[in-house]
């Protein structure tokens, strides 16, 4: 007797079931992308219970007939695609036809739809039509989805609690609004608004209506192109920074997508401008031609593959880095209040916003106010609360040293400003330039040690250390095989701090044994760059005299990037006179 058989089809649509929908944050997905595919301009989300009890996603699209309305629940049946050419151009955000069988076959669904015309309502439960009637003819689709899983308990019970289940959805939705910034969008629970995006088109607009003053105040435009791909959108200055990559919206052709290389070069470009561990907020749009992305890797259409990555990654890196680097900043220890004076267009928006907000909290009504952006300038980074010092700016102001606080903090004067340096901040900046400096110089400066010292490993760093050694030789350091197992350090670059060479080599020998597999030299070199300098600075509580911040302040003045030191701590901090004299009442 034969063991293989073929499944029914409502089988199939359950096992299919497992892979997209994982949770109440999945349904919400499949719903939502196909209201967009069917040109959806207005799209309402309605949970209950965080989704658990009831979904409800309502458009206003282009609608479906019976026939379609009926067809849409079968196991592979899309508009999307037509033949398997269509594979390569995929420009919709669903195509594969298993969404609307897969939660039909694990939930109970009524859909009611209509062209404009004939409405049409359709009612299913676990994959089985129970039946088809006439509904109201407004153009659109509506979806209700509840009873979720009533049929897997087993995959019912590993689902969260509400709070859980209705964040991943709103999560899901600010970023989808992220990327479709023309798409109104809303998200209730319980009918309580938790989003609410106007639709208007202008993406910063969009920031604002989902973080707020404080991120939208804080953005910075960015645009580039090469012969492939084409990027656009807005990243965060260094001084809004998150805790995890949940922030770092990527979009490739209208789909938020996933990518750890694109990732890594957005947080490359951040590189010393920030702590290990903290992330920026970004969204970035990025435009290629289809046939060069796959989204055909997992149900979720999320992961992506694509075609000249290392293009793509590099265009990131440099844009972003080149974008931070013209818009640095000397932070202002103090915002200015609003002066005597005639507003600008994003004071104006600021003191409404305010006022909004104070309205706000005394309104017990739960919807979100909507906020008008339309007429407040694309570069919000320009406010009067910062001014925006450029280096060759920066690099002829005349700071004159008055002393120390604390032994750690330098006070600085010139004709109109107070400066705070953190001494350590603004020594460890010096050294990593001149370090990174000293990487390209082309003739390599090298002095003998005294006393050659041998450094012990087991075998499988010893093999690793061996291979990458070249990297260090380049840079001056004399190292020869010295036994089983072991090397000895003969020679070292001049610009190692005296008296600290050994423990310096140490570090930087553990350093290139730690690195990943994959050795990056230059990722190695700036590690390097950050940890010795970081060694060779000057500490907290640490006396320096007249001369020895003078000499500091020259130095610092000659930096790249003055502002921060190589881990992205501020290294300077401004007050200007008005501010001064502001805390001490002189002016009101």
């Amino acid at each position: 007797m034969s063991k293989i058989r073929v499944m029914n089809e409502n089988m199939a649509n359950m096992i299919a079931a497992g892979e997209v929908i994982e949770k109440c944050a999945s349904i919400v997905k499949e719903l939502v992308e196909n209201a967009i595919d069917a040109k959806a301009t207005n799209i309402k989300v309605s949970l209950v219970n965080g989704g658990i009890a009831e979904i409800k996603v309502v458009d206003n699209g282009q609608g479906m007939d019976k026939e379609d309305a009926v067809l849409a629940f079968a196991r592979h049946a899309t508009s999307k695609i037509y033949k398997a050419d269509d594979l390569f151009f995929i420009e919709t955000l669903g195509f594969r036809g298993e969404a609307l069988a897969s939660i039909a076959s694990v939930a109970e669904v009524i859909l009611e739809t209509s062209e404009g015309e004939v409405g049409t309502r359709v009612h299913i439960k676990g994959g089985e039509i129970l039946e088809v009637t006439a509904s109201e003819a407004r153009k659109g689709t509506s979806f209700t989805v509840t009873n979720l899983f009533f049929n897997t308990p087993a995959r019912l019970k590993y689902l969260k609690s509400e709070v859980t289940e209705c964040n991943n959805s709103l999560q899901f939705l600010e970023r989808l609004a992220l990327s479709r910034p023309e798409i109104a969008l809303s998200l209730t629970n319980n009918d309580k608004v938790l989003l609410k995006t106007s639709g208007s088109g202008n993406l910063l607009k969009t920031i604002h209506e989902i973080y707020g003053l404080n991120v939208s105040a804080n953005m910075l435009p960015i645009k580039a192109f090469d012969d492939d791909f084409e990027i656009n959108g807005f990243i965060a200055k260094p001084s809004i920074l998150k805790k995890n990559r949940n922030h770092m919206h990527t979009i490739v052709n209208g789909r938020i997508v996933r990518n750890n290389d694109i990732n890594r070069a957005i947080n490359d470009a951040y590189n010393t401008y920030k702590h290990e561990g903290f992330y920026p907020v970004v969204v970035i749009n990025i435009n290629v031609d289809p046939t060069l992305v796959d989204v055909n890797i997992h149900p979720t259409k999320q992961d992506i593959k694509m075609s000249k990555i290392d293009s793509l990654t590099n265009l990131l890196y440099r844009t972003i880095k080149d974008t931070l680097y013209d818009n640095l900043l000397i932070p202002n220890a103090l915002y200015e209040e609003e002066k005597n004076e005639i507003k600008n267009d994003f004071e104006i928006y600021q003191s409404e916003c305010i006022k909004k907000d104070e309205d706000e909290k005394a309104n017990t009504q739960n919807e979100q106010m909507v906020l008008d952006l339309d007429r407040i300038p694309v570069q919000l980074s320009e406010s009067k609360n910062e001014e925006n010092v450029k280096n060759e700016e920066f690099k002829h102001l005349k700071l004159n040293p008055i002393g120390q606080v604390h032994r750690t903090y330098i006070i600085a004067e010139d004709a109109g400003n107070m400066y705070i340096l953190d001494q350590h901040a603004a020594h460890e900046r010096v050294n990593y330039e001149m370090i990174k400096q000293k990487f390209h110089d082309a003739e390599v400066k090298v002095t003998n040690m005294l006393v050659p010292f041998p450094i012990e490993m087991n075998a499988a760093d010893y093999l690793t250390f061996m291979e990458r050694k070249s990297t260090l030789e380049e840079l001056g350091f004399g190292i020869e095989e010295f036994g089983i197992n072991t090397i000895v350090v003969k020679s070292h670059p001049t610009w190692l701090k005296e008296g600290y060479e050994e423990e310096s080599i140490r570090s930087i020998v553990d350093l290139v044994i730690s690195k990943e597999q994959k050795f990056d030299k230059d990722k190695f070199l700036d590690s390097m760059a950050k940890m010795v300098s970081c060694k060779m600075s000057v500490k907290a509580n640490e006396d320096l005299s007249q001369t020895e911040m003078e000499k500091l302040l020259d130095d610092l003045m000659k930096c790249d990037n003055p502002y921060n030191c190589c881990h992205g701590r501020p290294s300077i901090m401004k007050y200007s006179t008005y501010e001064l004299e502001k805390m001490f009442r002189r002016v009101m």
